[in-house]
């Protein structure tokens, strides 16, 4: 006999299965990812071939089979086509997909993630054309590697705790970052060293982050993307913050890759893009 359930679920990942279906994986707050066949999927006359495209939010009756899953049903509820009529809001999409399924474990509820997701692709789908994707980018990252139990220590210094904040009128003013420690290094702990008996063994510095870039880092964790009128001193304000976002951006990639153990595909496409998408 054969056995189904039903839940709801976004399509994170898709490819063509022998001659005509399609083999997709979906997070369902539930279940935790799914793997399942859509039969027919890629035939040009077939029901469910809109319905199993990336970032389609489906109510779906699912099959439960030995080896895989099978959709017999599914009735769209939403999606996202803002995505797919900008590149580098698609790119960046593509990239939370990638870090989710990273994330996402079989067969186990997951309905934090699941929120958490549906919510940052709705920020990027509603982003205007002056604000900055690579914000919306590391901000989404921020929040899903805190919500996986790996997001790294911004406000305080992973060897001897004190507390760090940004010095915006020394030019020369900066702190590290170690992927291995799990966040930032006060690296003035160096000249400490010197004259103490017991040297402190200092982690492997991946970054070091000025300034303004630790000031966006420490904010992530709001609600919404902070804003630099909020954050920095007047004289600050009259900079490009292309830069400095684009630096959390590309720290917080490399530590989620570290710690996950794998790269991105996505990211490629990311990279290649002008600056002028973001």
């Amino acid at each position: 006999m054969t056995r189904t359930y039903q839940t709801t679920g976004i399509i994170l990942k898709g490819i063509p299965f022998q001659e005509a279906d399609r083999l997709v994986t979906l997070l369902s707050p539930e279940y935790g990812l799914v793997r399942a066949i859509v039969p027919g999927a890629r035939k040009q006359k077939s029901r469910l071939r809109g319905r199993c495209e990336l970032f389609v939010i489906n109510e779906l009756l699912i099959a439960k089979g030995r080896s895989l899953d099978k959709i017999i049903q599914a009735n769209t509820l939403e999606s996202y086509p803002g995505l797919s009529k900008d590149l580098g809001k698609l790119a960046a999409a593509q990239y939370l997909a990638e870090l989710v399924l990273s994330m996402g474990l079989d067969e186990q509820p997951s309905v934090d993630l699941y929120e958490l997701l549906n919510e940052h692709l709705r920020r990027l789908e509603r982003m205007s054309l002056g604000e900055s994707l690579y914000g919306y980018l590391a901000q989404a990252v921020f929040h899903l590697l805190a919500i996986a139990g790996i997001g790294p220590q911004v406000h305080r210094c992973c060897v001897t705790q004190e507390e760090l904040n940004p010095n915006f009128y020394d030019p020369s003013w900066c702190v590290g970052f170690s992927f291995d420690a799990g966040g930032l290094i006060n690296l003035k702990i160096r000249n400490r060293e010197k004259n103490n008996p017991k040297p402190i063994v200092l982690p492997i510095i991946n970054q070091r982050l000025k300034a303004t870039e630790l000031s966006l880092l420490q904010h992530l964790n709001q609600s919404s993307l902070p804003r630099p009128g909020k954050l920095f001193p007047t004289a600050i304000l009259d900079s490009d913050f292309t830069v400095p976002w684009l630096k959390v951006e590309h720290l917080l990639r490399n530590y989620a890759q570290y710690h996950l153990g794998r790269s991105f595909r996505s990211v490629t496409l990311i990279d290649s893009l002008p600056t002028v998408e973001f």
